[in-house]
């Protein structure tokens, strides 16, 4: 596991290094709170306690999204994008023969940027939109332990969801189209747009059982206290649930790449 640890912390620093980076996607993400807000602001005055969400709900909701934004990668930002070069590249075949486990490897790596973007660009926009509304922050230190631990498994979702799409690449011939696809329903599904809370029947209900609502709608509901007591352990199944689904998903897919790279090899 030290390995690991290493490519975790490696993945950090990289991150870390790109300074100018990180304050562009600060201000991105803090315009866009001020532009979401706004236009939450006025659909929450025509529709009062929308999705069981009063106003300071619907802000808090705003702003956390923003900041967890780049640490989940919903809109890309991660390894994925390396991980499709290295498969067209044909470079994929020396990391899969590493004594190292591919799979690992990659999570390691992503959650080191994870981490890093949660320090990084997590924090101000939530502390920015703090300023400006009134947001329905929990003062009670253990709600915020048990969000980051949503927000830990979240991410490990996430990972999962975008590793199974890069392996893609191995069958496509271009896995760029399948990478846009998965954000797109990413942005949709994971509540980025509107809380899944609002999603009426049949719809809302499909929404909160696909692994995207793991990534943000779920870390939120427990934030804002709609999760509370017991209920959280539940939060904490459902996401360690796909997380193995979708984890399994990826060793049969890397395991099936590494019998095709063998095949033609020989």
């Amino acid at each position: 596991m030290r390995l690991y640890a290493v490519v975790w912390a490696g993945a950090f620093r990289r991150y870390a290094t790109y300074r100018t980076a990180t304050v562009a996607g600060l201000f991105t993400n803090t315009a866009f709170g001020f532009i979401i807000a706004y236009t939450y602001t006025a659909l929450w005055h025509l529709r009062p306690h929308l999705g069981g969400y009063g106003l300071a709900e619907a802000m808090t909701y705003v702003w956390v999204s923003q900041g967890l934004l780049a640490a989940s990668g919903i809109m890309g930002g991660g390894f994925e994008d390396d991980l499709l070069d290295r498969i067209r590249s044909g470079d994929i075949a020396v990391d899969l023969y590493r004594p190292a486990d591919l799979q690992l490897w990659w999570l390691a790596q992503d959650l080191g940027r994870a981490v890093f973007q949660l320090l990084a660009r997590g924090a101000v926009p939530v502390a920015v939109g703090a300023l400006f509304f009134d947001l329905a922050l929990p003062a009670d230190p253990l709600v915020w332990a048990a969000f980051l631990g949503a927000v830990l498994l979240g991410n490990v979702v996430s990972f999962a969801i975008r590793y199974v799409v890069g392996l893609s690449g191995f069958w496509l011939l271009d896995g760029t189209g399948a990478l846009q696809l998965s954000r797109l329903a990413a942005t949709f599904w994971s509540g980025m747009l509107l809380p899944l809370n609002v999603f009426p029947g049949l719809l809302g209900q499909v929404a909160r059982a696909l692994p995207w609502s793991a990534q943000l709608q779920l870390p939120a509901d427990v934030l804002l206290g709609t999760e509370r007591g017991w209920a959280v352990a539940g939060v904490y199944g459902f996401q360690a649930a796909w997380a193995v689904v979708l984890l399994a998903l990826g060793r049969v897919l890397q395991t099936a790449a590494t019998r095709r790279l063998v095949v033609q090899g020989g």
